[in-house]
């Protein structure tokens, strides 16, 4: 849905012109090319219990599909690729690879540079999509059994893939018009150009035996005691829903903004010259959602973009590639400073003051010192929370979030949880797919014992 401009005189749309607007927002990091995928191809070792592939959250066989490649062969690649991951297209362009697999290479030891094991992911991927010819995977027979999958994010829709393939019947309900979760809806568009997500959910609804009721909000449309009354096993992939406070007032006025909405209204933009952005932008947080949101508010065409961390750069969860793509362009990120006040002038923010924060014997304290920073925007990115209450008390907690063993079993027996529901987990959509992945092949299990 396309933000509408504020009244506050800071906030305004169309900043700039149609074509910087395209160019701004194409695709941050252009696909290889064939040959240059030969090229890359060739760097790799192939090694045996290759390291790169144990880093993987699922798994995937890395020498295998890059050996694939380099035979020409780009549909048995995104078959090995697939398989192990089934929204592996879009984990080759926002899974972070430089702390994972590419990290793990064994060519950084020699070079220090791994082979671009994410790049070759996404090279054989787009190609298969391009053209996708015969089928990948069949369904198994039907099993008669039937499974509600509640939420349609990486979670969601891998575990749907991986039942709906095992020959159970699904029925994947979501709370948003769209399926894809923050594929759709909580990524930088730059990098997800060309309407990948859909096209990556079409091709794994295709499988079959996978019904949509989108707009299905737990809570308020269905209940988990409703569902395990209709359906033979539940699985949650219910994401996080709330955003965390800054800690200090947040008077209701015109600027101040949670940056994963922010995000959301530019992903669906059907026109980028009608999204308002302010002039001077302050992003509070140090995350990838961070990142997003600040770039983006430079790419809108805000003058100025800070982002604003209560630690030091090398406790920020976004990774140093992200940091330095953020500066890149643009983004100035301060450190060591803490919300203390939100500054507004006629219903208007107009500025943060903020206290100065330090590291002491352990612990962050402020240190008495204190500045303000202009602002006509504010985007709060401070992180998200599970909400407990739309799936109801009966499900136990662990630190905020739904506690559940390896293979996703929760306290309440026949409902599973994967994704950044799930606790104990590092909020990676890689990771996410492999939850439900997991989830799917211990659902079946039980139901074929059953």
């Amino acid at each position: 849905m396309e933000a509408t401009a504020s009244r506050a005189c800071g906030i305004h749309a169309a900043r700039l012109n149609l074509a910087e607007y395209a160019a701004n927002f194409s695709d941050a990091h252009p696909p290889l090319t064939r040959p240059q995928a030969l090229i890359e191809a060739e760097r790799c070792y192939y090694c045996f219990d290759a390291p790169c592939a144990a880093a993987c959250p699922t798994s995937i066989d890395i020498p295998s599909f890059i050996h694939r490649i380099a035979q020409g062969n780009e549909r048995g690649a995104a078959r090995a690729i697939l398989e192990a991951n089934p929204l592996g297209g879009m984990c080759a362009r926002v899974c972070p690879t430089e702390v994972l697999c590419e990290q793990a290479c064994v060519r950084n030891s020699n070079e220090d540079k791994p082979v671009e094991i994410g790049a070759l992911q996404r090279h054989a991927t787009d190609a298969y999509f391009a053209q996708p010819g015969a089928p990948l995977f069949t369904r198994a027979a039907p099993t008669g059994r039937r499974v509600a999958v509640v939420g349609a994010g990486p979670a969601g829709l891998a575990c749907a893939h991986g039942l709906a393939l095992r020959g159970h019947d699904v029925v994947l309900f979501e709370a948003r018009p769209k399926l894809g979760g923050l594929n759709e809806y909580g990524l930088a568009s730059y990098k997800t150009t060309g309407g990948f997500a859909q096209k990556e959910v079409e091709w794994l609804l295709s499988i079959g035996g996978i019904e949509v009721r989108c707009q299905q909000v737990l809570g308020r449309d269905i209940t988990v005691d409703g569902l395990l009354q209709a359906y033979d096993a539940v699985f949650l992939g219910l994401g996080l829903a709330g955003v965390n406070a800054l800690g200090i007032t947040e008077p209701q006025v015109d600027g101040l903004r949670n940056a994963v909405d922010f995000i959301a209204d530019i992903r669906q933009a059907g026109d980028l010259s009608k999204v308002p952005v302010g002039r001077r932008v302050l992003v509070i947080g140090g995350g990838m959602t961070a990142v997003d949101a600040a770039v983006q508010a430079r790419k809108l065409g805000a003058e100025e973009v800070t982002m604003v961390y209560r630690r030091g750069a090398e406790s920020m969860s976004a990774s140093v590639d992200e940091q330095q793509w953020a500066q890149t362009n643009g983004v100035a990120i301060h450190h060591w400073a803490a919300p203390q006040e939100l500054l507004c002038e006629g219903g208007a923010v107009t500025g943060m003051r903020f206290a100065a924060t330090a590291q002491q014997d352990g612990r962050l304290v402020e240190t008495g010192e204190t500045f303000t920073l202009p602002a006509d925007m504010v985007l709060k990115a401070i992180g998200q929370s599970y909400m407990p209450e739309y799936a109801g008390p009966s499900i136990a907690l662990q630190s905020g979030r739904i506690a559940a063993d390896a293979e996703g079993r929760t306290s309440l027996p026949r409902v599973w949880a994967g994704g950044d529901c799930r606790a104990g987990g590092r909020d990676l959509t890689v990771e996410a797919v492999e939850h439900g992945k997991v989830a799917a092949a211990a659902i079946s299990e039980a139901l074929l014992r059953a």
